[in-house]
């Protein structure tokens, strides 16, 4: 275990992030909001690169550290963020100006993703990155899966939950919410589906064809 930490932290400190990054991530922590890793920012924008992404949706904006590092593999993508807390937002606007994405390319919605999510174009993403309110991961998924088009991807950040989902001790409602969303996605033939270890686990669900 100590060689896989080793590891894990190598890569972390692998990534150097950009200054309007580490700002918005300065941010974050004098508000007490919990951000992705840089390995997982990171692994973000090589996605959306990858991905050649121009629609991407968030849930959970946080104060913007997840969106730049996905607009930063996708420059020219338009994101859309939800997050309930308008106080954070206005917070990320900031971090998306002062990074220069012009305002028409960020669309920032404040309110419960459970009800804004139903009202969104079914098949008009890229790429949906979930960092929420984990006891409604299941559901944010299945909205993330009619959201994404085919071959686009979903992504859910904290799926390993610091640890506790690998570890049979722990049966708390998150992480049996975890566990159940795993199952599923493994019996699944709708998708393909990665783990990556980075920060406390960000899992990939790219969208197969339906026919």
């Amino acid at each position: 275990m100590a060689g896989k930490e080793t590891d894990w932290k190598f890569a972390e400190d692998f990534v150097v992030e950009s200054d309007d990054i580490a700002q918005a991530r300065a941010r974050s922590i004098e508000l007490g909001v919990e951000a992705i890793t840089p390995a997982m920012g990171a692994q973000l924008a090589v996605l959306a690169a990858a991905t050649v992404a121009t629609s991407i949706i968030e849930i959970g904006t946080g104060v913007g550290v997840s969106g730049l590092w996905m607009l930063a593999g996708a420059p020219q993508a338009t994101l859309t963020s939800i997050d309930i807390e308008a106080e954070h937002q206005q917070q990320a606007r900031e971090s998306f100006q002062n990074a220069g994405y012009p305002a028409n390319h960020v669309r920032l919605i404040t309110g419960r993703a459970r009800d804004v999510l139903p009202r969104m174009n079914e098949g008009a993403y890229d790429i949906v990155f979930i960092d929420a309110d984990p006891q409604s991961v299941i559901e944010y998924v299945e909205h993330g899966l009619r959201l994404v088009r085919t071959g686009g991807t979903v992504v859910v950040a904290h799926v390993l939950w610091h640890g506790r989902v690998a570890d049979p001790a722990h049966r708390d409602e998150v992480v049996a919410g975890y566990r159940s969303l795993l199952r599923e996605l493994s019996a699944s033939d709708a998708v393909i589906s990665a783990i990556s270890p980075i920060g406390d686990g960000l899992l990939q669900l790219t969208r197969l064809d339906d026919q």
